[in-house]
């Protein structure tokens, strides 16, 4: 393996920069998504809007089955709805934590409230998204969180 760090630095320092920029690209794998709402309908619409940048590792129709799924599908992000029956998104992401995960949270939600994203910002949530603004702000929020950015739909200042 030295053999091969070397033989890369070597192209490197003559200039040759397209080997490693492809071994990168080969190895660098698509964040893992997790997403969870109550209606089947925003599901379908998030796993169509984002298949082709991520990795949509599973979905769950409330955070009970978030809360069962999570450990075996380890991903990076989990996008969750706040209103959902039986165990709410709140309840969910606190579980995650106390469950060990290092998934990064991202709430999607109908609520234009700043109490709610305190809430989820206390929670330890990274990304705060109206589904409003849905089309616009997910996918930065996801990238922002990998990166252990904060994101807030900005629609939310505005209210």
């Amino acid at each position: 393996m030295s053999q091969i760090l070397e033989n890369d630095r070597q192209e490197l320092t003559a200039g040759n920069t397209s080997t490693l920029a492809t071994e990168d690209a080969a190895t660098t794998a698509p964040p893992r998504i997790l997403l969870a709402d109550d209606q089947e309908e925003i599901l379908l619409t998030l796993v169509e809007m984002l298949k082709d940048e991520f990795k949509i590792v599973g979905t769950a129709e409330n955070g009970i089955r978030v809360l069962e799924i999570a450990p075996s599908l380890a991903p990076d992000v989990v996008v969750l709805d706040i209103s959902m029956p039986g165990v709410n998104g709140f309840d969910a992401a606190r579980g995650l934590r106390e469950g060990c995960s290092s998934a990064k949270v991202v709430f999607l939600t109908a609520h234009e409230d700043m109490d709610m994203v305190e809430g989820a910002m206390s929670l330890g949530a990274l990304g705060y998204v109206v589904k409003s603004c849905l089309a616009t702000d997910l996918v930065p929020a996801i990238w922002l969180a990998m990166a252990g950015q904060i994101f807030v739909s900005p629609s939310i200042y505005l209210t």
